[in-house]
């Protein structure tokens, strides 16, 4: 019997945190895009199929870049049409306006744009500055909205950069205003390479929200190099912050930060949040063995320390493929 099965964990209300938390799931893009051996675009759509069983609500399936760029995500013409019939949200990249046109083609209602707060991540990432690319997602934003798609800003390096270091957060909500302006719904603040801790994003929060950005546009993206996801997750909640993106099994890394590991697990998000009594709608069980089933096709255990608890040994490589 595993802990869940025991009524564990108990939950356990913290003042002040929201009652529902809205997990914006990455691991079909976000965590499948740094893998080195293809995924087959059937056993993607699987993936992103047994997710939406889970009770996510919002699933960012590919991305329409370049396929030199990221050769992983080159089935995105074929994977989106496979399972655009599910009654979720399929939330997809556009780095550009050719992007923006191979989405709306295939019936995307939200698309993501991702933007850099430094200008060595933007030269790495776009080869661009960072004004530059802002200029270049001004008429994916403006198109998008004019039909009616729901835009989402990714910025990522908002807590440290591996060429500049500290990132000030002057800095930050420079950018994140730039977004907001040009149109965009909704802004995911990047800690691409772990570095954040909690008085940093509280600090970051603070300014955004001086800055006159709403709590409601903002969800977080943190990755666990150093640990401090789950952390720096909590201090987001406590102001306020109630969309969450996480990554099935941990999955995930950033190509063009070499020092990005993988975001935080889904399961572990679902565990502190059923922990505080936060609803998210998701059965854990179920993602679980879905984490499990995608590392068996990867050939490795998952990272998630939930994943790992709740399986059991062993579970990894014995399920069925």
């Amino acid at each position: 019997m595993n802990a869940t099965e025991l009524g564990l964990p108990m939950a356990v209300p913290a003042e002040g945190l929201p009652a529902r938390v809205r997990i914006h799931e990455v691991g079909a893009r976000d965590g499948l895009q740094n893998e080195k051996a293809t995924v087959p675009v059937e056993v993607k759509a699987e993936f992103v199929r047994r997710l939406a069983g889970t009770g996510l609500t919002t699933i960012e399936a590919t991305s329409f870049v370049h396929p030199k760029w990221v050769p992983q995500l080159a089935d995105a013409e074929q994977l989106f049409p496979a399972v655009a019939d599910l009654p979720v949200e399929l939330p997809v990249l556009v780095p550009n306006e050719r992007g923006l046109d191979r989405a709306l083609a295939l019936g995307a209602r939200r698309v993501a744009v991702f933007a850099s707060a430094t200008e060595s991540f933007a030269k790495a990432n776009l080869n661009r500055t960072v004004d530059e690319a802002l200029a270049m997602f001004e008429p994916v934003v403006a198109r998008a909205k004019g039909a009616d798609v729901h835009v989402r800003g990714y910025l990522s390096m908002c807590f440290g950069d591996p060429w500049e270091g500290a990132v000030p957060v002057e800095q930050v909500v420079k950018v994140c205003r730039a977004l907001l302006d040009m149109g965009c719904d909704e802004l995911s603040l990047g800690d691409t390479i772990g570095v954040a801790t909690p008085g940093h994003v509280s600090a970051l929060l603070t300014s955004l929200f001086d800055a006159g950005v709403p709590v409601e546009t903002l969800g977080v993206h943190f990755h666990d190099t150093y640990g401090q996801a789950l952390s720096n997750t909590y201090a987001a909640l406590q102001h306020g912050v109630t969309t969450v993106d996480a990554s099935a099994g941990g999955l995930g890394g950033c190509p063009y930060a070499k020092s990005a590991t993988g975001n935080l697990a889904t399961e572990d998000l679902v565990w502190m949040l059923r922990g505080l009594g936060i609803d998210t709608g998701v059965d854990l069980g179920s993602l679980v063995a879905t984490s499990v089933w995608m590392a068996a096709h990867l050939g490795r255990p998952s990272p998630s320390r939930t994943v790992r608890a709740l399986a059991g040994p062993g579970d990894d490589s014995d399920q069925e493929k």
